[in-house]
């Protein structure tokens, strides 16, 4: 179990095939600042379909904060910009995780 939180980012290609998974972000015990800019880098550099944002929660509660979401809104948003989709983003704790496209979170259209 990781001691802070990372983010990172999956790069698919048209088939959902993992081209790269890059790590973004180390932050604290708790929070990992995100510049909704810095998840498409290497997917606009590697020509990605789409991306999937995966992170940590350290405290191995896998339930999405306000921020998850408001973090996931964002991206989508600025996907849709980069014609470069965001399938899910998932939330990794102990032994479990969260999709917040399964539960609806950000992915509202």
């Amino acid at each position: 179990m990781l001691q802070q939180e990372q983010m990172r980012v999956a790069c698919l290609d048209t088939k959902n095939r993992v081209q790269a998974i890059t790590l973004l972000y180390q932050g604290s015990l708790n929070s990992c600042p995100v510049r909704i800019g810095e998840l498409f880098k290497e997917a606009i550099r590697r020509h990605a379909a789409s991306i999937i944002i995966l992170h940590n929660h350290p405290s191995g509660d896998p339930t999405p904060s306000p921020e998850d979401v408001r973090v996931t809104t964002e991206a989508r948003q600025a996907g849709k910009l980069l014609d470069i989709e965001v399938l899910d983003h998932l939330i990794i704790g102990q032994g479990r995780y969260v999709s917040l496209k399964e539960r609806g979170l950000g992915f509202i259209t």
